[in-house]
């Protein structure tokens, strides 16, 4: 089936054909007709598959089939965890609706509410907030969710872990009893369950489960680094690729500014990106990248979900995680679509336990880069020589059949 054929607006298809829409990802094709056909859903999808589409583009025809009048109200209200997710799902339903007219909003705090206020006095219809800075609008009367017909909870599984459980229970004292709920996860637990069945009702279930969670388009590998030699081998790395672009993932603040510093000192040009820079910086520095201004971001677990960055060629987990679910959303930052892309994890021996629980979570042991020593000290001793060859390693493995 094609997105030609569905029976959705004329506006909407021939602007998924312009973004370069053809076919629907698995969880699209499973979750769009029943999203337009009225039904709860109740999604469980890995990260880089196509959620956000799953959702936009039946919403965006059930408020072009429902608009009354020239005053427009929020009919749709998705809720998210993130200050950087709300701004892209709401970029995600401008591309996908800009033909329709209708107005998109994303809510969020960090950032001044004056502009917020005088956009949602100008006819919002989407609805795209983070829960602190909707309760306080709410709070203040600038919000009135009181004609939402269309509630979506995204990324749930991440709402819980930062503590937004009562937020989302609270916010449905606010939105009519008859409504339209979807709730999208990429993981799914005991906590999480009992979340989904107080906030659906009859819900269609679809599980996207992939034997391995980390995408097939992904090459995804590790290589055994002592924790104070790291800044050399992602230097080495850096200076292989000249034309890559890369996301490196470290585990702290502190980390993601010591290790731009450590590369400027290299000669080398990147930018941090972490939660405690301001909101709007943080997009700025977000917009960079995308754009290619930036093609090296070090950045924390702020940027391993739903951030979709044209082109992304390769993840480098300078740290590994300590949830391993976050390796899998880590490598979803490459390899997106039809593309190929690569994921290399550097391991020190006291991170072999968080190895070893990735490995557990995705029930694949990862490939291994061995480094002879002479090899690894080659790096350590000259950190710019460029002695280890990684796109020969990269070359070696770039087979399909070997993928995990």
């Amino acid at each position: 089936m094609k997105f030609k054929d569905y029976h959705i607006d004329q506006k909407i298809k021939s602007q998924l054909e312009y973004l370069g829409f053809n076919r629907p990802t698995d969880i699209q094709f499973r979750a769009i007709q029943a999203i337009l056909d009225g039904e709860d859903v109740m999604a469980v999808a890995p990260t880089g598959t196509g959620k956000t589409a799953a959702f936009a583009i039946p919403v965006l025809q059930h408020v072009l089939q429902n608009r009354k009048g020239k005053y427009k109200q929020i009919s749709t209200l998705v809720l998210v965890p993130t200050r950087e997710l709300a701004q892209q799902i709401a970029e995600a339903f401008e591309a996908i609706g800009k033909k329709t007219g209708i107005k998109v909003l994303g809510l969020y705090g960090g950032v001044a509410q004056e502009p917020q206020i005088k956009d949602l006095n100008n006819n919002v219809e989407v609805l795209v907030a983070t829960p602190g800075r909707m309760f306080d609008l709410i709070s203040q009367g600038f919000v009135d969710l009181s004609h939402v017909s269309h509630f979506i909870i995204d990324e749930a599984d991440l709402m819980l872990d930062l503590g937004f459980n009562d937020d989302i229970r609270d916010v449905l004292r606010f939105l009519p009893r008859k409504r339209q709920t979807l709730f999208f996860t990429a993981t799914l637990n005991k906590k999480i369950k009992a979340l989904a069945y107080d906030v659906v009702r009859n819900a269609i279930r679809i599980h996207v489960s992939p034997k391995n969670p980390v995408s097939k388009n992904v090459q995804h590998a590790v290589s055994r680094v002592e924790m104070d030699d790291k800044r050399f081998f992602l230097e080495n790395l850096l200076n292989e690729f000249e034309e890559g672009k890369f996301i490196v993932f470290v585990r702290t603040k502190v980390r993601a500014e010591r290790v731009v510093a450590a590369m400027q000192r290299a000669n080398i040009s990147c930018e941090a990106l972490h939660g405690g820079i301001e909101q709007d910086l943080r997009f700025d520095i977000l917009d960079r990248f995308r754009k290619g201004v930036n093609t090296i971001l070090i950045t924390t677990d702020v940027a391993c979900r739903g951030i979709d960055i044209p082109q992304m060629d390769y993840v480098v987990n300078y740290d590994l995680p300590e949830h391993p679910e976050n390796y899998v959303h880590r490598c979803g930052r490459t390899g997106r679509g039809n593309n190929k892309g690569h994921a290399l994890s550097f391991c020190s021996e006291n991170e072999i336990a968080l190895l070893e629980e990735i490995e557990k979570y995705t029930g694949h042991e990862i490939e291994v880069f061995d480094l002879k020593p002479e090899e690894y000290q080659s790096i350590v001793s000259e950190s710019d020589s460029h002695d280890k060859n990684w796109k020969k390693l990269l070359a070696d493995n770039d087979n399909p059949d070997s993928w995990d």
